[in-house]
């Protein structure tokens, strides 16, 4: 899975930068069976022609698209990417080894690098005519390591010499020079989510050069020195790109390191170090993912999760560095989340003629010396001809972290998390994995908090949004609700509601659990919807509660609502002050006087219906106040038609 070229008999990778580095020593073992399996490849794989002698395979960092070039270009050039599933195929001309392949952004202008002096060009624009055009680089003696396109017209050389950024002009097929800066690199990296170039510099290697590209600039980032294990012995390059990968991690640019032996003495194994490169300041050392291991390893990202590869033992790791780990007073260290296992199995299906019956899908060999990854989750077999994308699967995860803490903290900051998280919360409340209630209540303020997270982002854009200050701040964006936020309504269909169905816990418990879940609501400032406290009512009367339920209210520990009221009402036949708790409540709310008014009626107690419109007279004096009790001694006529000229005399 490294860099390092394959044993004799494998197809040799595909060109790129590689997110992963080799090393010397043996690994030790691991569980690689299928249970508990937390990596998968993605079902749907870009197929591709094998890399073979006649056939070279390069793959297009920024467009995620796998180049199989035939003899040069001249008997045929197939691309295929993982976002669009629509094939590009063309033929050029043979002029020599193809070094390197790339499409612009939005394919349309192909960049080919043939020697280590120009790169060729050829517009894919319709009704333009194909004729290649070259540019040679512009430092005198300099070697093209490289190219990378930066937009969908702008290019950049690396050459061993520098850098040289260039505006490409399709219609006069030529290039513009930008800006050029003149440095010595050995090596280089691109990370085209975040359009910076990293050049390795030096003759160590180990002092990195970050430059960043946006909109036909080009910026000079601070420099950096990566930590080697040990002092070398002898001035050669000590670092390689294949230790080396760049990524975006929750938002941020890191670049991370590979390092096969630990600086401190008490430490064997290799372990992983990030450097947080922001766009303005100095880069540091922020991170160290601990491996507890030596051998050949290959990294990837996946859902801001580090997934660390192992070659010797065929298993992955995964690391969040947004759980706590040891901070040593610079950098946090962390362990690797959950124990090792392997991707799952993966089956490749077997190409046959037509005419003989299809045969058995074969067992693709994971972890192949012919494998060779890109940033952020890209996998390429060269020797099978296959791309995917790697996954997580948040499933097992349940059952490898035991901690509901801190496997609540993991799976929120997944994408796919939400349904996940909801049957954490139900399994949580059934036997045989029922919580204790302190664990209940984590959970509950866990996902409260991100919650409340974003109600107050949404109100705060709202607020915005009506100042009318949105039209001066052109960047302002409505909060994206993630899958995270897990709301009163989704508790209440998947998890409250059946719970209470179910029946199977004591009752007591049941009851802890629901006014457990409205406390962290509560407690976190979010009004809590009338239909949970329904739920409470319903499970206190169906165990016949009625002295806890008369408590609840009478202390107000069940917020009144109109609704609330509306379902004590019917259930005076049961539980008969009911009717009083009823109206107590709809009087607190000062806002259901014709509901009052309608209820006393409804028990034929006119005169108190009467009295309450007297008192309620006093209180309204305005025209609003007016109309509402005209509103309800009308009411009060329609309702009783004999009674009119008695209530008239009342009245006036």
């Amino acid at each position: 899975m490294s860099r390092e070229a394959p044993p004799p008999g494998e197809e040799a990778a595909p060109e790129g930068a590689a997110g992963g580095g080799g090393g010397e020593g043996g690994g030790e073992g691991g569980d690689g069976g299928e249970d508990g399996c937390y990596l998968t490849l993605c079902p749907r794989p870009v197929h591709f022609e094998k890399a073979n002698a006649v056939n070279c395979v390069f793959f297009d960092e920024a467009n995620k698209q796998v180049f199989a070039v035939r003899s040069g270009g001249a008997t045929g050039v197939v691309v295929k990417g993982l976002e669009d599933r629509n094939s590009i195929s063309f033929r050029m001309e043979d002029k020599g080894e193809v070094k390197c392949i790339k499409f612009s952004l939005g394919n349309k202008i192909l960049a080919v690098q043939r020697t280590s002096k120009s790169v060729d060009f050829l517009n894919f624009i319709p009704d333009s005519p194909q004729i290649e055009y070259t540019q040679e680089c512009k430092t005198k003696n300099a070697n093209i390591l490289g190219f990378c396109w930066t937009s969908s017209t702008e290019i950049v050389f690396i050459t061993d010499q520098g850098i040289e950024f260039y505006q490409v002009l399709p219609e006069k097929r030529s290039l513009k020079l930008l800006k050029n800066q003149s440095i010595n690199v050995n090596w280089y990296m691109y990370c085209p989510e975040s359009s910076v170039i990293l050049l390795s510099t030096t003759v160590l290697g180990n002092v990195l050069q970050p430059f960043y590209f946006k909109s036909g600039t080009m910026s000079k980032l601070s420099k950096f020195e990566i930590e080697l294990p040990a002092a070398p012995k002898s001035s050669k390059l000590s670092l390689s790109e294949r230790d080396i990968a760049m990524a975006t991690i929750y938002g941020q640019l890191y670049v991370l390191y590979l390092r096969h032996h630990s600086r401190t003495s008490n430490s064997t194994g290799a372990e992983v170090v990030l450097y947080h490169l922001p766009r303005e300041g100095s880069c540091k050392k922020t991170h160290i993912l601990k491996l507890n291991r030596t051998g050949k390893f290959a990294l990837n990202v996946v859902d801001n999760l580090v997934v660390v590869h192992h070659q010797d033992t065929e298993t992955s790791v995964i690391f969040d560095i947004k759980l706590r780990g040891d901070f040593d007073g610079s950098t946090t260290i962390h362990q690797f989340v959950l124990p090792p296992r392997s991707i799952q199995p993966y089956q490749v299906p077997v190409a046959v003629p037509t005419s003989v019956t299809s045969q058995s899908p074969v067992p693709c060999k994971l972890y192949s010396s012919s494998w060779i990854v890109f940033q952020p989750d890209i996998i390429i077999s060269a020797s099978e001809g296959y791309l995917w994308n790697l996954q997580v699967k948040l499933e097992p995860v349940v059952n490898l972290l035991l901690d509901k803490g801190k496997l609540m903290d993991f799976l929120l900051q997944r994408k796919e998390c939400k349904m996940v998280i909801l049957a954490v919360c139900s399994q949580m409340l059934s036997e045989p994995e029922r919580g204790s209630l302190p664990v209940i209540a984590t959970v509950f303020d866990k996902l409260n908090h991100e919650y409340k997270k974003y109600l107050e982002a949404e109100q705060s854009y709202t607020m915005v949004v009506e100042a009318g200050q949105s039209r001066s701040n052109p960047l302002l964006k409505r909060p994206v609700r993630t899958q995270a936020v897990i709301d009163q309504s989704d508790m209440y269909t998947h998890v409250l509601s059946v719970f209470t169905e179910k029946k199977e816990a004591p009752h007591k418990f049941t009851i802890a659990v629901l006014m457990e879940y409205i406390r962290s609501l509560n407690q976190f400032q979010i009004a809590v919807q009338h239909y949970l406290y329904e739920l409470v009512i319903k499970t206190l009367v169906q165990h016949n509660l009625f002295y806890t339920l008369h408590q609840f209210l009478q202390y107000h520990v069940l917020s009144d609502s109109k609704p609330l009221a509306c379902l004590l009402l019917s259930l005076e036949s049961i539980y008969p002050p009911a009717h009083q708790l009823s109206l107590d409540m709809l009087k607190r709310l000062s806002t259901a006087n014709d509901e009052i008014v309608e209820v006393l009626l409804s028990k034929h107690q006119v005169l108190a219906a009467l009295r309450f419109i007297r008192d309620s007279l006093s209180k309204e004096i305005n025209d609003y106040g007016e109309i509402q009790v005209s509103h309800q001694v009308s009411t009060v006529k329609n309702t009783s038609p004999s009674s009119n000229k008695y209530l008239e005399n009342k009245l006036l």
